[in-house]
């Protein structure tokens, strides 16, 4: 080693201390796995990836790194989309891997709570639930990839908002590794606490740039015994807002999702299918412009779901107000359907590179939102399409966009235009330029260019109140 490499004794010294396969080091070939990105975005060397297994394991590690004044980037998943789980190349860092953190450590049926570290699998941990007869009430199209220190890292929402809100809201307490490697014991079971700030709502949605969540207590609701399902054809959004209007009158105890699709977006998924050789078809015989895929269920296994499903929706088609209605008679028929919906944001990569939003708008005005925005759009790049689609009852929208038909890479070169008058338009509705998969490094200068003065002093007050030495996450949000 010359002298102008930095030392490494400090790591070797942890590699001692940790349990075996803890700390991988460079020239392996399964490292560039965690230095990159899933999508292939954002790329960079770690000085070492290091895999605790248990909070007092992470402690340690915490302690070194602190010692070592190099940074730490915590990584789940890795699924995340805004580039808020791998190194950034400019320091010393660490990949901080907590998948090996995996233990369900119960679940008590009475208080209907689970205790989960932060390597479980969302999906897993689903499942747990649903085996004791309650569900998680976090649902996201990565559940299988996902885990619940990256849901709890980035806030995640899903398609179960609407419901149960944001993971924030699934959250009783959680254990973390803070600065200096002290272990914070906050696994609170009870839903009542006042005794002073919430810590955990302050970890929880921060990307790892405070601490490391460990493990969390998430309350958990009943697992529904019966459900409907239904595909929807409308002609604009507004219609599709009458629709959720009439829906919420009638069924808003059980109403679970609410997602509107464009058809643009099930073309997409069709033709992207076919050539995976997958036999897909699509809901509706006649073509809408817009639909809209709605979800209701209930605990109790008696209650009539389909049945006022299709009584509320036939109201509304003798009015007027829908075009083509199915309503799922199957199992079946209510996966085939979700399916399509679970299948749009990886279908559009089939016209080429698309540029993709996560907003939230307040829900009467994402139909001006979504024509004024698109008649601005096509001034910037002729041709774009608009595949914007999500969950409109609580106003998240993921505002793609497709580049014009046989022109696969013509929105790179506009990229930076697009995004700027993307986000101008949010800042414009009033609505917000993440919804859901956090800030990172995708959306760290525009949140720093366009968030309010004194929530961002308020932000860099608690960074450096909780990560003085500034090596928890750096670069990601702020």
């Amino acid at each position: 080693m010359s002298s102008t490499e930095p030392s490494t004794d400090w790591l070797d010294a942890l590699e001692q201390t940790l349990s075996a396969g803890s700390v991988l080091r460079p020239g392996r070939d399964d490292l560039e796995a965690y230095e990159t990105e899933w999508r292939g975005r954002y790329h960079a060397k770690a000085l070492a990836v290091i895999r605790p297994d248990s909070t007092q394991a992470l402690s340690e590690v915490v302690k070194a790194c602190t010692q070592a004044r190099v940074a730490m980037v915590p990584q789940g998943g890795n699924t995340g989309l805004v580039g808020g789980a791998v190194a950034r190349g400019e320091r010393e860092e660490v990949v901080v891997q907590l998948g090996r953190m995996k233990s369900i450590r119960r679940v008590d049926v009475a208080s209907s709570l689970m205790v989960a570290e932060a390597g479980v699998p969302v999906s897993v941990a689903q499942d747990e639930a649903l085996a004791q007869g309650l569900r998680l009430a976090v649902d996201l199209a990565s559940s299988q990839s996902a885990t619940i220190g990256g849901i709890l890292a980035t806030n995640a929402g899903g398609v179960l908002t609407i419901a149960y809100g944001n993971t924030r809201a699934q959250v009783l307490g959680i254990e973390a590794v803070l600065a200096d490697g002290q272990i914070l014991n906050d696994l609170s079971e009870v839903r009542k606490d006042n005794t002073g700030y919430s810590i955990k709502d302050v970890l929880v949605g921060s990307e790892g740039t405070l601490g490391f969540i460990t493990a969390a207590s998430l309350s958990l609701v009943p697992a529904p015994k019966v459900s409907a399902t239904a595909w929807v054809g409308v002609e604009s959004v507004a219609q599709a807002l009458d629709v959720l209007q009439a829906i919420r009158q009638d069924l808003s105890d059980h109403l679970r999702a609410f997602e509107l699709i464009p058809a643009l977006a099930v073309e997409l998924v069709l033709k992207a299918r076919a050539e995976q050789g997958l036999s897909t078809r699509a809901i509706l015989d006649a073509a809408c412009p817009w639909q809209v895929l709605i979800a209701i269920d209930s605990a109790d296994a008696a209650a009539p779901l389909e049945e006022r499903l299709m009584d509320s929706l036939m109201r509304i088609y003798e009015a007027g107000g829908i075009g083509d209605v199915v309503v799922a008679q199957s199992q079946a028929d209510a996966e085939a359907m979700w399916v399509i919906r679970e299948s749009i944001s990886d279908a559009q990569q089939v016209e080429g590179v698309a540029l993709k939003h996560d907003i939230s708008i307040p829900t009467p005005s994402f139909g001006e939102f979504i024509d004024d925005t698109q008649a601005g759009l096509v001034k910037i790049v002729p041709g774009i399409r608009l595949c914007a689609f999500g969950h409109l009852a609580d106003g998240n929208l993921h505002f793609n966009l497709v580049p014009p038909a046989g022109h696969p890479r013509s929105l790179v070169e506009h990229e930076p235009a697009i995004v700027e008058y993307v986000f101008d338009q949010v800042q414009r509705f009033r609505g917000s330029i993440s919804a859901e998969h956090g800030v990172g490094m995708l959306r760290r200068d525009a949140l720093a260019e366009r968030s309010d003065p004194s929530k961002l002093w308020a932000m860099r007050q608690i960074k450096q109140a909780l990560d003085p030495e500034g090596l928890f996450n750096p670069g990601k949000i702020l």
